[in-house]
This record gives structure tokens, C-alpha cells and sequence, in this order.
């Protein structure tokens, strides 16, 4: 074998060097990393019309039984931050409205809802100063599970909040015309965002790696922002105990 003489080897070193440095410069050239696709590895649906990825989120977020869901939701002129493990059968987590942060659990049709003595004191607009009777009754419930009565408008305003088919149906579509709005990262993972609008009808980040789960919501309207994990992680959901459970009757108290 003949011997590449040693001047020409380093000649051709320098070249290699001299062509990827104009490709750094904004030069376009094969072999020097500036033509990289941006979906090479990875699931593929960043390759697809917005109404594909769309229609391909909805059917992962609906393939699994269990989410966490993170972040605020703006619902009838009030803001929600919301901290929710949800799956088929129920969800349990927190929520913080207009300064009072309480506890929600929902186990099948049976939801509970447990807050601190002040929240009682001040539910459905009260002033907090209802009495002794209004004071004792808060006391009793603070730091207790109470049930929900299911006749109760509560049951439904706050039950919503734990029910998985209900809030991804809702949040997970977008609004208006829709079109992909480049490739981002998520905590790590890449995904590809989608807009319905421009941005007007919200914006979801979709992920690239392992199945299209949607990873981040901006609501339309500046309705909130949501982000989605734990995809299929399984946690328990049990009733709470007796001795921590407060059955108040047919309708919550209001002061």
C-alpha cells in the first residue's frame, strides 16, 4: 500500500477544517452538521399537517389511564392553579382560587374536598363573620374530608377539575385555523407546537420522543397554562378514612 505523504494529509485536514467553518458561517454543507433534520429520530409526527398532530395527541392522551395535569386555568373570571393526578376513575390534588388553596379526591361518583377552617368560614362569599355557630361549624370541617353532596352546585364546579376525559376533551383542542410553529423543548424532551390562530386559539407542544403525548397548553384568550406528565403512571385513589371524613348532609354549609 502506498504511503499518503504526510504534507498532503494535513493539506486535506485544512480543507475539511477551512469548508465547515464556512458552513458555521452560514454555508450549507453535507458532512458538517448545518443541514440536520430536526425530526431525525424521533417519533415522526413533527412531519405531519397540524390536523394530523392534532388528531394524533388527542388519541395518545386518550390511550393511557393516568396524567398529571400542572399549571392555571381561567374559568368565569376567576384563576385556578391546579396541581391534578387524574385517571378514569377519579383524580386527587390541589387548588388554589382568590387566596384559599383546598384539597380535592374523587373515588368513582364520590367526591371530597378538604380545605382549612378559614376557607369554611368564608365559603360562598361569606364574610367569615357568621357567629359562633358559623365558627364551630368551620372548625369541625378544617382539616377534614367532606363529602360532596352530589345535589350540591359545588359537585359540580369542582368535580370537573378531577375528571380526565372531561378536561383533556375540553383543553386539548385548539381554536381556528391550525399550523405547526416550529420544533421546541419541553423539560428535556422535544416536541413540536401547533397554534390555532396564530397563537390566538392557544398553542400545544407535542412531544417528538416516545408516543405524541401533548406536553404544554397556552390557552387561547390568555386562559391559562397547562402542562401535562406522568403519562400512564399509575398512583392509588382510595376513599379516605372514616375517622378523617365529615358526611354533612344534602348540601354543604354557606355562611
Amino acid at each position: 500500500m502506498t504511503a499518503i505523504p504526510r504534507g498532503r494529509n494535513r493539506s486535506r485536514t485544512a480543507l475539511v477544517g477551512g469548508m465547515c467553518a464556512l458552513a458555521m458561517a452560514g454555508t450549507v454543507l453535507t458532512g458538517c452538521g448545518g443541514d440536520e433534520d430536526p425530526n431525525a429520530g424521533t417519533n415522526g409526527v413533527g412531519k405531519l399537517a397540524p390536523e394530523q398532530i392534532q388528531a394524533k395527541t388527542l388519541a395518545a392522551a386518550g390511550s393511557v389511564d393516568a396524567v398529571r395535569l400542572s399549571g392555571s386555568v381561567v374559568a368565569s373570571g376567576r384563576t385556578y392553579e391546579l396541581d391534578m393526578r387524574l385517571k378514569s376513575d377519579g383524580g386527587t390534588g390541589s387548588v388554589t382560587a382568590e387566596g384559599a388553596t383546598f384539597r380535592l379526591l374523587r373515588v368513582g361518583e364520590q367526591l371530597f374536598l378538604m380545605a382549612d377552617a378559614d376557607f369554611w368560614a368564608n365559603e360562598d362569599g361569606g364574610d367569615g363573620k357568621g357567629g359562633s355557630d358559623a365558627a364551630a361549624t368551620a372548625g369541625k370541617l378544617g382539616g377534614k374530608y367532606v363529602k360532596v353532596p352530589q345535589q350540591d352546585p359545588s359537585y359540580k364546579r369542582f368535580s370537573g377539575f378531577t375528571d380526565k376525559d372531561v378536561l383533556l376533551d375540553s383543553l386539548l383542542t385548539l381554536h381556528g385555523t391550525l399550523a405547526t410553529d416550529g420544533h421546541h423543548e419541553q423539560s428535556g424532551v422535544r416536541t413540536i407546537r401547533i397554534s390555532g390562530d396564530q397563537g390566538a386559539g392557544g398553542t400545544l407542544d407535542v412531544s417528538l420522543e416516545g408516543k405524541p403525548y401533548p406536553l404544554r397548553l397556552v390557552r387561547g384568550g390568555n386562559a391559562g397554562t397547562l402542562r401535562f406528565s406522568d403519562w400512564g403512571k399509575d398512583f392509588a385513589l382510595d376513599e379516605p378514612a372514616k375517622d378523617e371524613t365529615v358526611d354533612y348532609g344534602k348540601q354543604l354549609p354557606t355562611s
